[in-house]
């Protein structure tokens, strides 16, 4: 921990104003109208509905119409702003390691015709197992984690998906841009434990363990419940001929017959989810091809070997049925403490979505109605200084609860409770924005003349080959694992 990061634990007011001040530094354009907009999120009494609704809270100086102005004008050093989240104090695991966490958010703008750079998210449905494309802007977010059940997470970095980007490539090189700029600030040091990045389904784990080479982490990701894959080549016999196979036995995930004895086995007993089962084999890897992600590779593809974890629950606190999940974790040779650990940390992935749904839900992330994907990448990084502040002020806020509402901990005070408090606080906090200046609004266009220069529509992008819009076949209903990979 360096010297600055150590003055932050120890006065918490001076790291909150720190932050604030650095903050101010990375606005380039309408600085002081972007620093009021962000703390007036922060003052808000209650959920952010709509940008202008925020010129109503008392913290508010300029009129409404400067809100839109800010993010339609205004400039973000993003650059500088990356650094500046790398360098707060950061939550840690019981064993003193990062966790990351990456996943995909969408800003959903269905009607927004004259927004270029849409592309088709893929949301969830009521129907079971539905998927509707609907067009927007696509995020990845990464988030350090910490320890316990919480709602908390650190925001460090947020990139949004140009059309045509592949989510693996692009989440591997923010991957590896966020992680050099934490060893540069300290936050990992030789001797510590390797960086975990966990990630769900939606990405490829060998591959991302293959373009974060080079980097001290680790991978921990959930895999499909039909995958095979290959076990490492036996020892060859003296005296065999012919070329030596670069793969062995199938190991079919839901061909119980290929699993054989489990490498690591533990058996722990929880509250939510009765008693975990967890069992590891080591050392396997999937049968790449020169398809899909892998085609530009040339010559031999690499053999990514690694840790198959089968974590098997007795009951869900919902009351559904439970599924075996499949991890698959970059390193080899896992004891049972490493089995025990891994599982453990999956489950705390799952603490991105509260930051999601308080972005969305609480902040007003997507409430917005920008026209220019310029301006939500502005409104974006807004957000995540908010958060930001947001936890930096956890440790100095009071519990301002309902009458209804139970009494918690001040070491358990949720975001949205800690934000009801940060109005008093930021009296007491740094505040380098000034005074708005008199001003007059422009004339505008005259009344009764028509719009000359109407706005470009744009389409959403997709992604397809031609003779796409063919009769799509029947989804296969055979319930045998893919051959692949």
């Amino acid at each position: 921990m360096s010297l600055s990061q150590h003055a932050v634990r120890q006065d918490p007011f001076a790291g909150l104003s720190r932050f604030r001040g650095e903050f101010y530094s990375c606005l380039t354009r309408r600085a002081d109208a972007l620093f009021e907009l962000a703390d007036v999120v922060l003052c808000a009494d209650g959920p952010v509905r709509s940008l202008v609704e925020l010129s109503l809270v008392g913290e508010h100086r300029r009129g409404h119409g400067g809100l839109y102005d800010a993010l339609s004008a205004g400039r973000v050093d993003v650059a500088r702003l990356r650094w500046a989240l790398a360098a707060v104090p950061l939550p840690r695991a019981a064993d003193g390691r990062l966790v990351l966490a990456a996943d995909l958010t969408c800003w959903l703008r269905p009607n927004a015709h004259t927004s270029p750079q849409r592309i088709l998210c893929h949301t969830y449905g009521r129907g079971k197992d539905q998927q509707i494309p609907v067009p927007g802007w696509p995020y990845s977010v990464i988030c350090a984690l910490e320890t316990g059940r919480s709602s908390w997470t650190a925001p460090l970095d947020a990139l949004r998906l140009a059309p045509g980007d592949d989510a693996a490539t692009v989440t591997a090189l923010q991957m590896r841009e966020l992680v050099e700029r934490l060893v540069a600030a300290g936050q990992w040091t030789d001797g510590d434990p390797s960086i975990l990045i966990v990630v769900d389904a939606g990405y490829d784990v060998p591959r991302l363990t293959f373009l974060l080479k080079g980097l001290p982490v680790q991978v921990l990701g959930r895999m499909r419940s039909d995958r095979v894959l290959r076990r490492a080549v036996p020892p060859r016999e003296p005296g065999t001929r012919g070329r030596p196979p670069r793969h062995g036995g199938e190991f079919v995930f839901g061909d119980p017959a290929t699993w054989g004895t489990p490498d690591a086995q533990t058996v722990t007993t929880t509250r939510l989810y009765g008693t975990a089962t967890a069992r590891a084999w080591d050392r396997l890897h999937p049968r790449l091809t020169h398809r899909s992600a892998w085609t530009s590779q040339l010559g031999a593809l690499p053999v990514i070997e690694g840790t198959v974890i089968r974590l098997h629950v007795e009951h869900l606190p919902s009351g559904a049925t439970p599924k075996p999940v499949w991890l698959w974790w970059s390193g080899t040779d896992a004891c049972e403490a490493d089995v025990d650990t891994l599982w453990r940390a999956f489950l705390r992935r799952f603490d991105i979505e509260h930051t999601f749904r308080l972005f969305k839900q609480t902040l007003g992330w997507t409430c917005p109605k920008i026209r220019t994907p310029e301006a939500a990448d502005r409104w974006t990084w807004l957000i995540l200084a908010v958060f930001t502040q947001l936890r930096l002020a956890r440790p100095l806020a009071a519990d301002l609860r309902r009458p209804w509402e139970k009494s918690t901990p001040p070491d358990r005070l949720t975001p949205a409770r800690v934000r009801r408090d940060f109005r008093h606080l930021r009296s007491k906090a740094d505040c380098p924005a000034g005074a708005p200046k008199a001003s007059r609004p422009g004339p505008g266009r005259p009344p009764g003349s028509k719009n000359t220069r109407p706005t470009p529509r744009h389409d959403v992008h997709t992604v397809g080959k031609p003779g796409s819009a063919k009769r799509r076949t029947k989804k296969s209903t055979d319930p045998r694992p893919r051959r692949t990979g």
